[in-house]
């Protein structure tokens, strides 16, 4: 994959906290054994040029995880932060866990990316330059493999995607292109806090069942619509060598989908 260059959106972010658009933007990167994959000096370099606050939320990992959170935390001045998770719980916990704790300490915008940044630092500042711009409420990144991007997957689980991305667009109604990458930005709003509130009945599919919340869930705040959400094709996005759902995880994915389609039958 070819190098990108990140910080060329820091000077807009910075510019959108100077007139009171946005004062915090914070990203989730959840973590379970992630040791050997996490890019210290990306999360480093990112941290200085970027007005951005990173939150990884340690999900029981049993490795040395943690340590390097804790040095990377004391290396940024606090702009990676971290909380640690006792018991191993999921990524979906990890991400609603993560999500919770930079609402309620003030951000205006939190998102979540992968922890080995299969969604690159730089593809994040596109998307959350795209959705500040813009009179969206969520914003997710799509991998759409045109003629001049940098989209490498598998056909394997390219198929896979698509035939999921269909079905999950069948039943929340709504056309999106690809519900599972691993990059979604969401704005502060009463709607998400109480979407937030309840862990998530699925496991691997969190991502359509939050999506759901936002949509259907019979909350008291106002639900979304279609038009509530952007998706921001990605210029590059890379399948990562480790990454914990292979093809053995098939048997829990069809249960979480039967989970979904209750969830679908209640539109």
């Amino acid at each position: 994959m070819a190098q990108q260059r990140f910080g060329q959106c820091g000077p807009f972010f910075t510019w959108l906290k100077l007139v009171g658009v946005v004062s915090k933007i914070t990203i989730i990167i959840p973590c379970y054994n992630e040791a050997e994959r996490l890019d210290v000096q990306a999360f480093l370099a990112w941290v200085r040029e970027v007005e951005v606050d990173l939150l990884f939320v340690d999900d029981g990992s049993t490795d040395n995880t943690l340590d390097i959170l804790e040095e990377m935390s004391a290396q940024s001045q606090g702009a990676a932060q971290h909380i640690f998770l006792a018991e191993n719980q999921g990524k979906a916990e990890a991400v609603r866990q993560g999500m919770l704790h930079a609402f309620s300490a003030g951000a205006d915008l939190v998102g979540y990316l992968d922890a080995d940044l299969a969604t690159s630092l730089v593809e994040a500042e596109r998307i959350i330059e795209a959705l500040m711009a813009s009179d969206k409420k969520v914003a997710m990144g799509s991998r759409v493999a045109l003629i001049d991007r940098d989209i490498e997957r598998t056909p394997t689980r390219h198929y896979l995607g698509r035939a999921f991305a269909t079905f999950a667009s069948a039943g929340l109604g709504a056309r999106f292109y690809d519900t599972q990458c691993g990059a979604k930005f969401f704005k502060a709003s009463p709607r998400i806090m109480a979407a937030l509130e309840n862990p998530f009945i699925t496991k691997w599919v969190f991502d359509v069942e939050l999506l759901w919340r936002l949509m259907y869930a019979p909350f008291e705040e106002s639900p979304y619509s279609g038009m509530d959400f952007m998706e921001v094709p990605l210029k590059a996005w890379e399948d990562k060598k480790g990454s914990k759902i292979g093809m053995g995880q098939t048997a829990n994915i069809f249960a979480d989908c039967m989970r979904l389609m209750t969830l679908f039958a209640k539109k």
